[in-house]
């Protein structure tokens, strides 16, 4: 039996594709929605898996670079229906998202000037901090359950914004730091609590058709498994080589390929942390967006079913679009959104496919736990300077770095504040942090927000 293929279908292919269709069309509201959406629909409603077998799998998926929630989808597909029940899940799962994000890019790009579209994304990306914002409270409160971790956390903050630390150098530093913490007994590292033994519903005998007495297949067949990454690298590696070898390394498609690639290997702790060291490359590095239109694109994202880092699709087109050579640039820039799409969500099969017959020696790790948990509470440092990177360069007109000491850290221009959309990030964090009102009608009301003051002469 393949490492790719567990058993026979454990449901009809037709049902699982149907049901997976449903969770693509409801996947809004980022990470932690899609993730509440699955559980409902396939633990709850349709009692596919078991409480015990989707926390597992989902622990499997947080370790991991790149989206939880599409690797999840993957990883329950392959469960139920093999390799072809994992593509369709995390292929449809993506599949709302790319057509959303490539229609609004179309327009963006063709009407982004119009005063109307430049109005609605003023209102959309001032309430955009307010969401980023509530990603920092909500994932603070989980990950960081004591003082070292809260300075941990503290410490990966100052050394993205501060000392402009490399993403993936803090990723690598906080998972050596808590898988050390973790052998050495310390307290901040243990594991966080729901093990093998933990008593929950979906017991085996319980009436779910994916539970803890299921066995996925044969032990892990290491031949398969060569097999499987050949595969995946072959279909990730071989366009990126090929760009890179065909148009040189400095060729916009060769950087978008090259770029993308990277992120999809050190992407830990889901998309915000993503997102804030793509912003700061796309704008400041590679010159391919202006400060304010990562957060137009972070805003569509937020508004479109599918994966939250499905901006970098957005990313990938405008890069694309700004520098076409020969083509057209609103096929330049579709090529250019389709490439960053391929080279960040191929190396998520690679990783569900390759590693889920292995999945079984991560439980109970504890040196393991240690790091997921140290990576989680550094993501809370990063997605923190992501934030404040989005308030700098939303709330301010002009943004100068301050250099001194080997610091060098980017500031506003105080007098250039803009009052309207200070009021308007402001009502947005009240809406959703203190009265509880849902993202989809905040991003909505700043967007009509927006338009009236567009009306008004006021922006």
């Amino acid at each position: 039996m393949s490492n790719a293929s567990p058993r026979a279908d454990l449901v009809s292919f037709g049902e699982a594709v149907r049901v997976w269709l449903r969770v693509a069309a409801l996947s809004f509201g980022g990470p932690a929605g899609q993730i509440a959406v699955m559980h409902r629909i396939l633990v709850e409603e349709k009692r596919w898996v078991s409480e015990n077998r989707f926390l597992h799998a989902l622990s499997y998926c947080t370790l991991l670079p790149g989206p939880e929630a599409q690797q999840l989808a993957t990883y329950i597909g392959w469960l139920l229906n093999g390799t072809r029940g994992g593509l369709a899940a995390g292929g449809l799962f993506i599949l709302p998202g790319v057509l959303a994000i490539m229609a609004l890019s179309w327009i963006y790009a063709a009407f982004g000037e119009v005063g109307i579209v430049r109005a609605l994304f003023y209102g959309l990306k001032a309430a955009v901090l307010a969401v980023v914002l509530q990603a920092v409270v909500r994932l603070g409160r989980k990950a960081l359950a004591s003082r070292g971790l809260v300075a941990l956390a503290a410490a990966a903050f100052v050394a993205i914004f501060v000392l402009d630390v490399p993403f993936p150098l803090i990723v690598a530093g906080a998972a050596l730091l808590g898988y050390l913490g973790a052998r050495a007994g310390l307290a901040a590292f243990a594991p966080a609590g729901h093990g093998a033994g933990a008593a929950r519903p979906g017991a085996p005998g319980s009436g779910y058709l994916l539970d803890d007495a299921f066995a996925s297949g044969a032990p892990p067949d290491r031949i398969a498994a060569l097999r499987v990454a050949a595969v995946w690298l072959v279909l990730w590696l071989v366009p990126v080589a090929a760009l890179v070898l065909l148009l040189g390394p400095g060729a916009t498609y060769a950087q978008i390929a090259t770029f993308f690639s990277k992120m999809a290997v050190v992407t830990f702790g889901g998309a915000y942390a993503a997102l804030a060291y793509v912003a700061q490359a796309a704008v400041e590095s590679f010159g391919w967006l202006r400060p304010g239109e990562m957060l137009d694109g972070l805003g569509m994202a937020e508004t479109t079913p599918g994966p939250l880092i499905m901006v970098l699709q957005f990313v990938g087109f405008m890069a694309a679009f700004r520098d076409p050579g020969a083509l057209p640039p609103l096929l330049a820039g579709t090529l250019g959104g389709l490439l960053a799409t391929w080279v960040t969500f191929a190396p998520c099969f690679l990783w569900i496919f390759l590693g889920a017959p292995f999945v079984e020696v991560l439980r109970g790790n504890r040196a393991l736990a240690g790091a997921l948990r140290a990576i989680t509470a550094a993501v809370v440092g990063v997605i923190l300077n992501l934030a404040v990177w989005f308030a700098i360069h939303t709330l301010f007109g002009r943004v100068v770095r301050m250099q001194g000491f080997g610091l060098s850290v980017e500031a506003p221009v105080l007098a250039t504040l803009d009052p309207w959309a200070a009021l308007l990030s402001a009502a947005a964090i009240l809406a959703m942090l203190r009265f509880g009102i849902g993202m989809i009608p905040t991003l909505a009301a700043a967007s009509a927000a927006g338009l009236a003051l567009h009306w008004a002469g006021r922006v």
